[in-house]
């Protein structure tokens, strides 16, 4: 079994443009996801996917692998079915290049689904939200299951509905970090499928599959993970980067 992650990243960024390759500590963004990344040890082979050339020069100064994508792509997982169209594995994980705490024992629990359902295609990492401000933050993508743990839902808006989740409740509210598996098949599969309406609306990849009634087995990190999509997220990531255990094993 074959096991390969591609890392995503531009320079075009809507939100924080330039940012895989600000600095956090003495490393760029991107440089901190693609170490993290390849700490994990049952991966046969690590790559950023790009359109830009600055980030493939970063990457390949510390002799990382990057591969040059069409700068067309509207969504993340089809830059990665590009860079992965010649490559040969079973299962392919998407790693998003704004998570510079990503923890690789998560995407080890990201894949174990993967390996023990032959016929689960798509799996994707969510956390329990801790930050009562995440949960009207456009910026985050929120997701609300089915009853085996399916992805029912993404929303950049509240889900489930503010006003009806009691203090208190029995319901746990997740955010899903953009981070996910796929079979080869699979993935070709999704790529092959026309954008849909859903996905157009809230800007999230994996409403293609929800839309087209795929299952998306969702599995939860408690790892301190963060996306960065503003400057103040980047000062909250290196404020946790100063005390993160797994940094002191790359840098």
């Amino acid at each position: 079994m074959s096991i390969i992650a591609i890392i995503p990243a531009r320079m075009a960024s809507s939100r924080y443009p330039g940012k895989p390759l600000k600095k956090i500590l003495s490393l760029s963004m991107i440089e901190h996801v693609r170490r993290r990344v390849s700490l994990c040890s049952f991966l046969d082979d690590v790559i950023v996917a790009t359109c830009d050339s600055e980030i493939v020069d970063e990457v390949t100064s510390f002799d990382g692998k990057a591969v040059m994508t069409s700068s067309d792509h509207q969504s993340c997982v089809d830059r990665v079915a590009e860079a992965a169209d010649k490559l040969t594995f079973d299962i392919v994980i998407n790693v998003q290049g704004d998570m510079p705490l990503i923890d690789p024992y998560s995407l080890e629990q990201l894949v174990a689904p993967l390996l023990q359902e032959e016929t689960l295609m798509y799996t994707d990492m969510m956390a329990p939200i801790e930050n009562e401000s995440d949960i009207s933050n456009h910026n985050v993508v929120k997701v609300v299951l089915d009853v085996p743990g399916n992805a029912l839902y993404y929303s950049r808006g509240p889900i489930p509905s503010s006003e009806k989740v009691l203090h208190g409740s029995a319901i746990t509210r997740y955010r899903q970090f953009g981070i996910n598996a796929f079979r080869k098949q699979s993935l070709h599969t999704f790529t092959n499928m026309p954008r849909t309406p859903l996905e157009e609306i809230e800007s999230v990849d994996m409403l293609r599959l929800v839309e087209n009634g795929f299952k998306v087995r969702m599995v939860s990190s408690s790892y301190p993970m963060i996306a960065v999509d503003t400057p103040e997220d980047l000062e909250q990531a290196e404020k946790l980067m100063i005390r993160d255990s797994i940094s002191s094993r790359y840098m």
